[in-house]
Order: structure tokens, then C-alpha cells, then sequence
């Protein structure tokens, strides 16, 4: 072993005597340190020192980009060397074909490459690309998804790829030397010496599918359907028939499967269409059927509209002409009460009291009738106007004070500033409503709360009383005509007065919610749309 120095001093000749590139490279600099003089004659530039310096640090043409140069140190780095082929650039501009190396070191802690680049002339070129060419073609013969076997003009098995030894049974390399009816024994009827004959005088590319599924045969005797392919090279003159083997047995399966699918099919279809022939004899059995019970019902319907309009022409009739002897009763007793005196005073004026007090009770029974005749045939309309809701909601209330009972008390708050529009007529109606509801049904003593607020161009009346509350199984049908909760039936009333605020509702596009407990109260919020008044 030579001494350290002399090693140094070997190694500093066989770097400056090389007459190929060899030059050492910095990663963190990003260029060469040095480099040696055939090294920069080859790249054509004057000196090392020029070199060094030129501010273009690429090599190839047209140049790697960072991130190209980055992967290849880094493979260079993980695997300690890497080589390339590419076009190396001269500093004259010229560019030519070579092979640079990158070989990793370290000196102490810090990288370093050492570069070397070899120009190709065209002998190494054509050799290197033929060597990639037989790579490429033994990769491609090697890896096909396919059974390739190639045989000579006899039928011997000359080269079979690993896939084909799959498909027979066989060791790759134990199918040379075999005759191809090993493989295939009932080809076109055992003809095959024929068949070779014919193929060789006139060699062709055949298809896959032109001919007749043939059988291949394992090595343990078992078979199975394939299908082939065939072409043909010359090699030094001499002819070779490369067969392409595909194993079929899944497509076979899948066509029986297909097959067998189709009689069900078939089956299926038949059966459907009895099925559908019966089904149609019953359904027109059916259409006549519905067809006649369409008329009676038709016939009903008719007879049921022309009931509903009597009987709304004779509630209104009817109501209409209640109306005269009640007010000739509350005339009267008016006059009883002006002529009452003597003894017996304090106890007639009573009775007229009662007198007034029913009138007035058959009145709004009336006027709830004659409301819900006037809203089912379409005679009632919402008719927006300026309103001052405060307003509206403080005369509402002074007018029903006469039906609270002793203690009762409403209290009542508005958050509507200016004017609003909407239908004043219901919503006075609607409020009037609400209210008697809410005294009707609480007892003596208790607070009635009324709350008007204005909103994003939307009233919110909230009405919410101490009153006896509604049952779970009742809400579900209050909005309905004429009906009354179970434990209210003793408190005189129509069961009208929510379907009515319903319908009003409806014609001013608003909602309602009711939110009770037995014993607790209720409380009813309704929200109305609204505009501004023009002058906001």
C-alpha cells in the first residue's frame, strides 16, 4: 500500500492527467470548486478560473431545473452514484451527446460530488442505445400481461416469456426445445405439420378471433380455452412465429353466466308479461269501477255543494233575521229599565241586565256565523291602510274592559313607532278575538298580558293569559269549525273564533302559534307582514 502522501500525490496526478471532465461540485455553492484541464478544454472555456466564474451554472441544453438538479444529487447522495445520459453545452454554445456520473463523498462533515462527464462518439452511442433497446424488449417479452412464445420454422420453442410457463404448468425455460403441439395438441384438427407448412410459404399477422377457440393443455393434462395471435420476424434469414396466448376461461365462464342470465331472463320476461296481462284485466276491471264510483261521488259532491250553499244562504238568512227581534228584545228592555221603579227596581233592572247581556251574547253568535258564511264564499278581503298600532291596540282594549270578570285586569305594551299598513277592520277583529278568548277562559283575579311589536316589517301580537289551557290532544284540532276543547264544553262559545282568526289570517298572509299547558294558560303569538307607511 502506497504511504498517505504518495496516495495524495497519485491521486492529484490521475486527477490532472485525466484526459476526460473530472471536476469536483459543491451542492451548497450550487457549482464546481474545480475542475480539472480536460475538463475545461471539453466545455471550451479558457481557463478554470473562467470557469469557475461564469454565472451560468447549468451544463445541459437545454439546462435541468433546480428541481431536476436536486433529484439527481439526492439519488446520486442516497445510492452514492448516479449516471445520465444528456446533452452537455459548451461555452462556445455548441452542445453534444455524453455520459456524466455523480459520484458522492463527504470531506469531514460537508458534501461534495465528484462529476465526471464522457463524450460519446457515435460507436458508444449506437451500442448504449442498442443495449437499451434489449432492455426495453426483455422488460416488455418479460413483464407482458400476455403468454408470449416464439418458435422457429420446425415448431420448436425457441424463447417463452414467465406467463406462458404460468398458463401450461411450466418452468419458463423448461418450454424450450418443445414442440408448440405440447401445448396446443387438437390445433386445426392435429394438421399441424400443414398448417406450418402453409404459414411458413406465406407468414402473416393473424388476429386474435378470426379462428376457432383452440384448447390449450397443462402440463398435468388438464386444459383450457385460449385464444391466439400470431406474427412472424426474420432473424439472419431465418423465419420466426411468435404466438401471443390468452387465457380465455374467465371470458367462457363469463359467456355461460351470460348465457344462463339470458334464459332467466327469458323466463323472467315471460312470467312478467302474464303478470302484466293479468294485472291489466284487473286494473280495468278497477278503472270501471273507480270510473263508476267517480260519478256517484261526483253526483255526491254536487249534491254536498248545493247543501253547503243552502245551508250558508239560510245561516245568513237566518242570522239576519235574528237580528230584528233581538233588537226589538234590547229595545224593549231598554224601556223597562227607563219605566222600572217602586220597590221592586234594583231587581228589574237585574233582570234587564241579564236581558242585554244575553242579547249581546246572541249577537256576537250571530255575527261569528255570519262572519265564517261571509269568508266561505270568498266575500271578505284584506284591505290594507295607514294605521297607528298603538292606537289601535289601546282602543282595543278599553272596548272589551266590559267583559272582564272581578280582578281581572289586561296589561297591555306596544313597540311600534309610526305607521304601519295592514287591514285595521280584521286586525281589530283578530285582537277583539284573542282577547275574549283569554278572559272567557281565565278565572277571577287573574292578568291578562297583550304585547304589539314592529319588527324587520313584521307585527307580533303575543296574547298569553292564566287561564285553564289546552290539552296536547285538543291543539291539534282547534283551528277547526266548531270545535271546542274537551274541558272548556261547560263555557258557553261556538268553537268559530280560531278558525275565523285562521282564515283572516290567510287573507293577510300572516301565521299563529299556540303554546298552552293545562292549568298554566295559553299563550298565542300571530305575525303579520306588513308596510311602511309612505311618508318613512
Amino acid at each position: 500500500m502506497l504511504p498517505s502522501s504518495s496516495s495524495g500525490a497519485l491521486t492529484a496526478l490521475l486527477y490532472t492527467q485525466a484526459k476526460e471532465f473530472f471536476g469536483i461540485y459543491d451542492p451548497a455553492l450550487g457549482w464546481f470548486t474545480q475542475v480539472n484541464p480536460a475538463g475545461v478544454r471539453l466545455l471550451g472555456y479558457p481557463s478554470e478560473e473562467i470557469f469557475l466564474a461564469d454565472p451560468d451554472h447549468s451544463l445541459r441544453s437545454p439546462p435541468w431545473t433546480p428541481d431536476q438538479w436536486a433529484a439527481l444529487c439526492e439519488q446520486a447522495r442516497r445510492e452514492g452514484h448516479q449516471a445520465v445520459e444528456a446533452e452537455i453545452r459548451r461555452h462556445t454554445g455548441e452542445a453534444f451527446s455524453a455520459y456524466l456520473e455523480l459520484t458522492y463523498f463527504q470531506d469531514g462533515e460537508r458534501p461534495f460530488f465528484l462529476i465526471h462527464i464522457t463524450k460519446q462518439n457515435r460507436l458508444q452511442q449506437a451500442e448504449r442505445e442498442l443495449a437499451h433497446s434489449v432492455r426495453r424488449f426483455e422488460a416488455v417479452f418479460t413483464n407482458a400481461t400476455i403468454g408470449i412464445i416464439v418458435c422457429n420454422r420446425t415448431g420448436d420453442i425457441v424463447s417463452a416469456n414467465e406467463l406462458a410457463g404460468q398458463q401450461f404448468g411450466y418452468p419458463s425455460a423448461e418450454l424450450l426445445g418443445q414442440r408448440i403441439e405440447v401445448l396446443v395438441p387438437d390445433a386445426a384438427g392435429r394438421h399441424h405439420q400443414q398448417l406450418r407448412e402453409s404459414f411458413n410459404a406465406h407468414p402473416q399477422v393473424r388476429g386474435m378471433g378470426q379462428h376457432r377457440v383452440l384448447r390449450g393443455q397443462r402440463r398435468d393434462g388438464t386444459d383450457f380455452p385460449v385464444e391466439v395471435s400470431l406474427s412472424y420476424f426474420h432473424l439472419d434469414e431465418e423465419l420466426y412465429v411468435v404466438a401471443y396466448v390468452l387465457d380465455i376461461t374467465a371470458k367462457k365462464d363469463a359467456e355461460l353466466e351470460l348465457v344462463a342470465q339470458h334464459r332467466r331472463v327469458a323466463r323472467l320476461n315471460a312470467d312478467l308479461e302474464q303478470k302484466v296481462a293479468d294485472r291489466t284485466h284487473a286494473l280495468m276491471v278497477t278503472l270501471e269501477q273507480l270510473e263508476k264510483r267517480g260519478q256517484e261521488l261526483t253526483q255526491a259532491l254536487a249534491a254536498e255543494q248545493e247543501l253547503g250553499e243552502m245551508k250558508s244562504r239560510f245561516v245568513s238568512m237566518a242570522s239576519h233575521e235574528f237580528r230584528t227581534p233581538l233588537t226589538g228584545v234590547l229595545t224593549s228592555a231598554e224601556l223597562i229599565a227607563d219605566y222600572a221603579q217602586g220597590p221592586l227596581r234594583d231587581k228589574q233592572l237585574k233582570h234587564v241586565d241579564r236581558i242585554r247581556s244575553s242579547v249581546k251574547q246572541l249577537n256576537d253568535i250571530l255575527e261569528e256565523f255570519l262572519s265564517v258564511g261571509r269568508i266561505e264564499e270568498g266575500r271578505v278581503e284584506a284591505t290594507p291602510a295607514t294605521l297607528d298600532m298603538q292606537t289601535l291596540l289601546g282602543e282595543t282594549v278599553v272596548d272589551v274592559q266590559g267583559l272582564l270578570k272581578t280582578g281581572q285586569r289586561i296589561e297591555s305594551a306596544g313597540e311600534c313607532a309610526g305607521l304601519i299598513r295592514l287591514d285595521a277592520s280584521l286586525l281589530r277583529k283578530i285582537l277583539v278575538n284573542l282577547l275574549s278568548n283569554a278572559i272567557k277562559y281565565s278565572g277571577e283575579g287573574s292578568v291578562i298580558h297583550v304585547l304589539a311589536a314592529c319588527q324587520d316589517r313584521q307585527l307580533t301580537l303575543r296574547v298569553a293569559d292564566q287561564g285553564v289551557g289546552i290539552s296536547p290532544e285538543d291543539q291539534e284540532h282547534l283551528f277547526e269549525r266548531f270545535f271546542r276543547a274537551r274541558n272548556v264544553s261547560t263555557v258557553p262559545g261556538t268553537g268559530l273564533g280560531l278558525y275565523i282568526i285562521a282564515k283572516y289570517l290567510e287573507l293577510m298572509g300572516g301565521t299563529i302559534a299556540l303554546h298552552s299547558a293545562l292549568n298554566v294558560g295559553t299563550t298565542v303569538t300571530i305575525t303579520i307582514p306588513y308596510e311602511n307607511h309612505s311618508a318613512d
